[in-house]
């Protein structure tokens, strides 16, 4: 059976969020050896919707069509500050009761928020928004160093970059870890580590998460994100390569992914760092 994925499409729409999860679910994908998703964009509001840079987006299909949805991606929201009209809260809380899954990037956050389906839950967003998430809304678990947080049919990210991650997640709940990797490696995104991880300690990835985290406190993720960033902080310290150097040496890809990581543990820029404990004159 298809499984129907539906993004939120409003005016002033987050483009790179929105772009992400067009990407990652609306994308012809004959390579791969599964039926792959159907795709579909409704409109919160009619007429062309204005989208950060100046673009405009024509968007068919209404709001209505969330009915529909088997995964709903709410793709950044507008502005924090506002809350999303009612008849969207609406048909996110009768989604959810029917059971489908709902995911946010970065301030989408907001709009699962206000629809109360968060409440008891871990939630994250990006590091701008989290003492606001966590002051508005009280009863969620707001998680302010989580990439993604997955609470089974509620999924939410952290900043832009982190919303691919979560959404790659997505793929490989649905579909396998191998074909979560094709996807990747099509986008030129580092796959996820963890069937290598469990393959050279001679485990299933169920038993090394488990021992893994008995024993370090840490999921694997997030034990090797935090290696990554200390061994950033010694070449920031010790050479002189760029950021985007650093970057590819420790694994995270990009300059603003290791800008992003370094920022949320260590709470300040891999620059600022540089020039305070930088060893070289």
């Amino acid at each position: 059976m298809s499984h129907r994925v539906v993004a939120l499409a409003y005016d002033r729409l987050c483009t790179f969020e929105f772009g992400c999860t067009v990407e990652l679910f609306a994308l012809p994908r004959p390579e791969l050896s599964v039926p792959w998703y159907e795709f579909a964009v409704c409109a919160l509001e009619r007429g062309p919707l204005r989208a950060t840079g100046g673009i405009e987006v024509r968007v068919r299909l209404p709001l209505r069509l969330l009915d529909s949805a088997d995964t709903i991606v709410i793709p950044g929201w507008r502005d924090p500050a506002e809350a999303p009209p009612p008849p969207l809260v609406a048909m996110l809380q009768q989604a959810f009761a029917r059971g489908a899954r709902l995911c946010s990037i970065c301030s989408g956050v907001f709009v699962l928020a206000a629809a109360g389906v968060l409440d008891g839950r871990r939630a994250t967003t990006h590091w701008r928004y989290v003492a606001q998430l966590a002051a508005r809304y009280p009863r969620i678990r707001v998680e302010p160093n989580a990439l993604y947080v997955d609470e089974g049919r509620l999924l939410t990210s952290a900043g832009s970059a982190a919303g691919l991650d979560m959404l790659l997640h997505l793929v490989r709940c649905d579909f396998g870890a191998k074909i979560a990797n094709q996807v990747a490696q099509r986008l030129v995104a580092a796959p996820h580590a963890l069937a290598s991880l469990a393959a050279r300690a001679a485990m299933s990835t169920r038993t090394l998460q488990r021992e893994f985290t008995a024993s370090t406190g840490l999921a694997p993720h997030q034990w090797l994100l935090a290696e990554r960033v200390e061994r950033a902080k010694e070449l920031l310290e010790t050479t002189r390569l760029t950021a985007q150097g650093i970057a590819t040496r420790v694994g995270l890809g990009s300059a603003e992914s290791l800008r992003h990581h370094f920022r949320r543990r260590v709470g300040t820029t891999p620059g600022q760092y540089r020039r305070r404990f930088s060893q070289r004159t």
